[in-house]
């Protein structure tokens, strides 16, 4: 994320790791769901089949109107995740149909608030859903890790304030008013995503470097400051960039939504909404949405403590995953072999692979949806930790893609961890739909060769499409792509902080690596609204030959490139290849490049 100031971004905030009271605790899940799963680790479960379905745990809130103690317990999940960036914690509120008057969640770190309806009318909110701050002294770049979704809001002073930066998702809501996205005093921010969502008034981002808001409705938007990007929302400002840096697409070539849970009488069921082409504007602007309906007893319900070889089971009897809150060390990887497959993680279940191993794979098959969740890489260095598609992968998946959704990954931060490679696509028609790959630069466990980390994307697939791209700190390549007619609907990007001197960075005869690499013998590619900026602390006088690379070509295209040098630390000679001017002195100035070639 953008440093707040020159200083600031590299200092660690470590939260506390609390554990929540019994009160919150103890609040019951959503009543007729069917028995719950055997006890994680049963020396019994390889010997007969999984059952399916289950309690969700101590860590899903299930809240309905007549619930006492609303306010109470929501300040409570906050009074603990507020400031514990690297904690344990991990919670889901949700909220079945109905109307909630006077309250304020204040969301906090994994904490994720959801509404249990089939469209975010069927539960509104007369109060706020609140990111600020407070804990940071006004600086809201270090606001990752939640999200809200499928809730209509009737702010209080008519404005809802969500002050995030990456990785904390803003789906399928409805905001009878205006939306805030910078802290109180309007204090540094670096976000965000907004997806399938519509804010009857204005959006002011204010102090927000960067933003993606893809198939929406919003009645206006205020400003920009770096990379304001746009597909399929009406409302949107026209294409300007980069005065103002507005890129606007009419459509979204590809979209299908993040699948979510819902009630339908007593049941807990999982919506799967349907792919759309050349989207624009919500799904569920007509009431119902389109898709299917999985019910919960087709899902594996998974705690903490389960087995690798227990999820690989329920995943080989037919069983979806359905991750609940709190964090799952991986022996080896969940494989992900049957088409269709659903794995949707709650309150950012974070899967943390051992002894090197890769936390999940995927088959070369149609369909898969993976949604919802963190990988955090282990001490051991793992040379993947997400893979799509084995090595090879050719069949065509265009009918039916897989998508892969508010899937983030982490290396270092809260403990030592190391990945050559973070994220490989290798299945073609794979949709990637917002996603932050961090190497950390604070927290624990930071370092050039600490949290070693090379590549964060690498795509080889062919006909890849992402939309709302995060990708920072790498120690070579942030993004990697070889496959052929890949697209990119915005991509920010930090170089790494923490290299240590011009040689540590150095690409054979180039100055330091690209943030998006173009593979040589890529022939069609096109980006829209990417920017890569850097803030090299430790070594200042690094300088970075381009913030984009790749063949010169007509088939590969790029539209509204930007370089950043924060407060001059390193320099850019150049925005792709050897096109655009170069980044100068202390000024944190954008050197833009509107089209390529």
């Amino acid at each position: 994320m953008p440093p707040s100031s020159p200083t600031s971004s590299s200092s660690s905030s470590v939260g506390r790791r609390a554990v929540l009271g019994a009160a919150a605790a103890a609040v019951p899940v959503l009543a007729g769901v069917s028995t719950p799963a055997r006890a994680a680790g049963s020396s019994r479960a390889s010997l007969r089949a999984l059952p399916g379905g289950g309690d969700l745990g101590p860590n899903v809130l299930v809240f309905d109107p007549a619930t006492p103690g609303i306010q109470a317990k929501l300040d409570q999940v906050f009074h603990q995740q507020e400031s514990a960036q690297f904690g344990t914690g991990r919670y889901a509120l949700l909220f079945k149909p109905g109307t909630y008057n006077g309250l304020n969640a204040q969301l906090g770190f994994y904490t994720s608030i959801a509404g249990l309806g089939l469209s975010p009318d069927d539960t509104t909110i007369n109060g706020d859903v609140t990111v600020d701050a407070g804990w940071f002294n006004g600086n809201a770049t270090q606001n990752f890790w939640r999200s809200a979704e499928n809730l209509a809001l009737v702010p209080v002073n008519g404005t809802n304030r969500w002050a995030v930066a990456q990785a904390a998702p803003f789906r399928r809501m409805h905001v009878r008013g205006g939306l805030n996205l910078a802290p109180a005093g309007y204090g540094w921010a670096s976000g965000g995503y907004i997806a399938d969502s519509r804010i009857d008034g204005q959006v002011g981002p204010y102090s927000q470097q960067q933003w993606y808001t893809r198939d929406s409705v919003i009645g206006s938007w205020l400003n920009g400051v770096w990379n304001m990007v746009f597909s399929g929302v009406q409302g949107a400002p026209a294409q300007s960039f980069p005065n103002p840096p507005y890129t606007t697409l009419d459509t979204t070539p590809v979209s299908r939504e993040k699948p979510f849970l819902y009630v339908s009488g007593s049941e807990f069921r999982v919506f799967l909404p349907e792919k759309r082409t050349n989207a624009r504007g919500v799904t569920w602007g007509n009431g119902t949405p389109r898709g299917t309906s999985l019910p919960l007893s087709q899902f594996y319900v998974a705690k903490p403590g389960v087995s690798t070889a227990t999820l690989n089971q329920a995943l080989a009897q037919g069983l979806h995953l359905l991750l609940t809150p709190g964090i799952y060390h991986v022996d080896q990887p969940i494989q992900v072999n049957r088409a269709n497959t659903v794995v949707l993680g709650l309150g950012y279940a974070t899967l943390v692979p051992d002894n090197g191993t890769t936390a999940l794979k995927v088959a070369d098959v149609d369909g898969v949806r993976l949604a919802g969740f963190l990988v955090d890489a282990g001490p051991v260095n793992s040379s993947t930790l997400l893979e799509i598609g084995p090595a090879g992968a050719s069949q065509d998946h265009s009918a039916n893609p897989t998508t892969v959704q508010d899937v983030f990954v982490r290396i270092g931060g809260a403990g030592t961890g190391k990945a050559t490679t973070s994220m490989v696509i290798n299945s073609r028609h794979t949709i990637v739909d917002h996603t932050w790959v961090w190497r950390a630069d604070h927290g624990t466990g930071v370092g050039w060769e600490t949290n070693r980390a090379d590549y964060g994307v690498v795509v080889n697939g062919d006909d890849v499409l992402c939309t709302g791209l995060f990708v920072e700190h790498f120690n070579k390549y942030d993004v990697q792509w070889n496959g052929q007619r890949g697209r990119t609907i915005f991509f920010q990007n930090e170089k790494a902080y923490d290299a240590p001197n011009q040689a540590a960075v150095q690409n054979g005869s180039v100055k330091g690596y690209a943030a998006y690499k173009v593979g040589d013998n890529v022939t069609v590619h096109e980006g829209w609204g990417l920017g890569s900026y850097c803030y090299y602390n430790v070594a200042p006088s690094i300088v970075q030959h381009h913030g984009f690379a790749a063949p010169n070509r007509p088939g590969v295209k790029f539209h509204d490139l930007l370089v950043v040098s924060l407060g001059g630390n390193g320099q850019y000679e150049h925005v792709i290849n050897e096109t655009g001017a170069p980044t100068s002195g202390t000024s944190t100035t954008p050197s833009t490049v509107v089209a390529y070639p």
